[in-house]
């Protein structure tokens, strides 16, 4: 069928800008096509990745139940070598601490704090930089465990940091400043929280007292 003079003029644009625009417009659509494919494959890695992770993470937290500390830190091992990127990774560290800790291999728990510090998420650091603060204190490392929790905490662990630091001050017969320590994590605590009673006796046991907490009663119109 013959074209009529205005689709001729059509196509011969149409030509015209693909002979200009054409390998442009393929590239883009390549580069697109590369990306979708590259988000999706990613999306895919990572559901497969946490999967692998999490099956990884519940033979480590079976293994310690069970008590077994050399199968607990092999799987953390092998979980921060091949799920480093992975919250697991970061439970799996903390996990691989507590079981070192509780075989009196301070080495290795101090090892698994300090790859979590590294690695870790503000809350996960936090938590991670308490305990080891706490190891470093079961040392008489007290300068260190000061240094340790000095910075780069998260805002809601103030009580818990200032009450390891009232510890830490303590051990080193700073009384002054360690009843600063605990007015400051008693001031962090809220009244509900069943820690802060115990804050409360450390502070009173070293000859301080806890600010009075009154509570204001508004009566109503009858």
């Amino acid at each position: 069928m013959a074209y009529d003079l205005e689709e001729q003029e059509q196509i011969a644009s149409l030509k015209a800008w693909w002979n200009k625009y054409g390998n442009l417009t393929s590239w883009v659509l390549i580069v697109v096509l590369l990306a979708y494919s590259g988000w999706t494959g990613w999306n895919y890695y990572v559901r497969t990745q946490s999967g692998h992770a999490a099956q990884l993470f519940e033979e480590q937290q079976a293994a310690a139940v069970a008590k077994d500390n050399a199968k607990v830190q092999r799987a953390a091992a092998d979980m921060q070598a091949r799920f480093s990127g992975t919250a697991y990774a970061q439970m799996s560290g903390l996990i691989a601490a507590k079981s070192a800790f509780d075989a009196n291999d301070l080495a290795a728990a101090k090892t698994q704090l300090q790859w979590v510090v590294a690695h870790g998420s503000d809350e996960y650091q936090t938590i991670a930089k308490l305990r080891l603060a706490g190891v470093l204190l079961d040392e008489k490392s007290y300068d260190a465990a000061l240094q340790t929790i000095a910075s780069g905490t998260v805002p809601s662990f103030a009580g818990a940091v200032a009450d390891r630091k009232g510890d830490i001050l303590v051990a080193q017969n700073k009384l002054a400043d360690a009843r600063t320590a605990y007015l400051a994590a008693l001031a962090a605590t809220d009244a509900k929280n069943p820690g802060r009673q115990l804050i409360q006796l450390k502070l009173e046991a070293i000859g301080g007292s806890a600010p009075v907490v009154t509570t204001t009663i508004v009566s109503k119109a009858v």
